[in-house]
């Protein structure tokens, strides 16, 4: 099911033509009024990797499902489009995105929309790259994961070697796994300086201080995915200038809380602050909303696609 796509045939959407506004660094601390940060994810769930130790869920969509997707995402994308106030999307499908041609097309959309600050997406980055060549990319950005076992190293670096050729804003990242040390310790070795790369706590995997003093010297920011955060009743901002939306346009504070705060579609959402109420928080999409964290300060400027603000 793989489309490949090209320049011309990738349409942009409604109102498309003007330049994006620059994502702000704000003072530490404050807020920033008007502004709507969304996670979206729809019914895609296929992805053409096989990672045993993914939590998201491992099929094979069928062409209805597909079609859902694209239907689904095509209403998402035609309501940012209509927005008169600043909007960043940033995409988490279950499943693989960009070998999908309708989420090339969205991101290339987006990312020309004048109030669009930020469109990124979670990606393993398979697809071929000749599409972003019609993307603005001001205002596109990348969170790409290396899965060591599902793609050759040297295909993968020669990737984000492109990619950083290109001038694509993104980030890279592996999962903190034993069998993923030396490769992680090569790709931070060969990744140029200026490319972020991140690791994730394994899902359930305890780091004794000197496990997590390896992951801490390829990024500096482990940390915060060591351990989760306690989050209950504690500030955050999901809720109020970040949500969560499906494909039916529910609307959730994020994707780990299972409470409907209203749909996007029929004006029932209505942003407020709200404390989190989960005992823990364990995922960087989640936890680096998490006031207390201070993550808006460390990531200014690139919370969406988990690039550190430059020191």
């Amino acid at each position: 099911m793989t489309e490949r796509a090209t320049g011309r045939d990738l349409p942009l959407l409604p109102g498309t033509g003007g330049r994006a506004l620059p994502v702000p660094v704000l003072p530490a601390g404050e807020r920033d009024p008007g502004h709507l940060s969304i996670l979206y994810r729809g019914p895609l769930a296929s992805c053409d990797y096989d990672c045993p130790y993914c939590p998201f869920a491992k099929r094979r969509d069928d062409t209805g499902r597909l079609r859902r997707d694209r239907a689904a995402l095509e209403r998402f994308t035609a309501w940012v489009a209509g927005r008169d106030h600043p909007v960043s999307v940033l995409f988490t499908p279950w499943g693989e995105g960009l070998v999908r041609s309708w989420y090339r097309r969205a991101m290339i959309g987006l990312s020309h929309l004048p109030h669009v600050r930020r469109v990124a997406i979670q990606t393993n980055f398979s697809c071929r790259p000749d599409w972003l060549a019609e993307a603005d990319l001001g205002t596109l950005a990348l969170w790409v994961t290396y899965h060591p076992g599902q793609v050759a190293y040297g295909r993968f670096l020669a990737k984000c070697r492109d990619l950083a050729g290109r001038g694509v804003r993104f980030s890279v990242g592996v999962v903190g796994l034993p069998e993923h040390l030396d490769h992680a310790r090569r790709l931070r070795a060969d990744l140029p300086a200026e490319v972020y790369l991140w690791v994730n706590a394994a899902e359930g995997h305890p780091y004794t201080d000197a496990e997590a003093a390896d992951w801490t010297a390829i990024d500096r920011l482990f940390r915060y995915s060591r351990t989760p955060h306690r989050s209950a009743g504690q500030p955050c901002r999901t809720g109020d200038s970040v949500i969560s939306v499906d494909g039916e346009g529910t609307v959730r504070r994020c994707h780990f809380v299972p409470e409907v705060l209203g749909n996007l579609y029929d004006g029932t959402f209505r942003p407020a602050a709200r404390a989190c109420p989960a005992a823990l928080c364990d995922c960087h999409i989640g936890y680096v909303h998490l006031e207390p964290t201070g993550l808006y300060d460390v990531f200014a400027g690139g919370i969406l696609e988990r690039i550190p603000r430059a020191d």
